[in-house]
């Protein structure tokens, strides 16, 4: 995408406020590889909700109002003692998945899956950047064949 193009693309961006501080990290990593590669941070919409499972329900919310070229959802489950981060994982997935088979927008899984808060931070930055290059590869692709 031409650097003029990426001063018009539209981002909305879901974070969870669990494990905020994994999170915080990705996320600023993510919008700040969108500004770098030229999208104005007016474009950038960005909300926050409780968990990675309410990430798809407001990306939903986005989705509706057409106003956006691509969405990103970014959160950080973390492997506990409980089967619970298996059901986090892959609902939280799935739920992204169908939302952008549903409306026909790509949405960029920057919900990262760990086994340590450890692991987690050593991906904050290398995660949150590939977010934000895979969501204007995504954009770019779309809008080529949505003519």
């Amino acid at each position: 995408m031409e650097n003029e193009a990426l001063k018009t693309l539209r981002i909305g961006i879901v974070s969870s406020r669990f494990n905020n501080k994994v999170v915080n990290e990705l996320c600023n990593a993510c919008i700040d590889k969108l500004e770098i590669e030229g999208v104005l941070s007016n474009n950038i919409t960005h909300e926050t909700v409780p968990g990675a499972l309410e990430i798809p329900i407001m990306l939903d919310s986005f989705a509706r109002k057409k106003k956006f070229d691509v969405l990103i959802g970014v959160g950080a489950v973390i492997r506990g003692e409980t089967y619970h981060f298996e059901i986090v994982s892959d609902q939280s997935a799935n739920g992204l998945l169908q939302l952008q088979l549903n409306y026909h927008i790509p949405i960029i899984n920057a919900i990262i899956t760990t086994n340590s808060s450890d692991e987690a931070f050593a991906r904050t930055k290398l995660k949150g950047e590939e977010a934000a290059l895979g969501a204007i590869e995504m954009a770019k692709l779309v809008k080529k064949y949505d003519l």
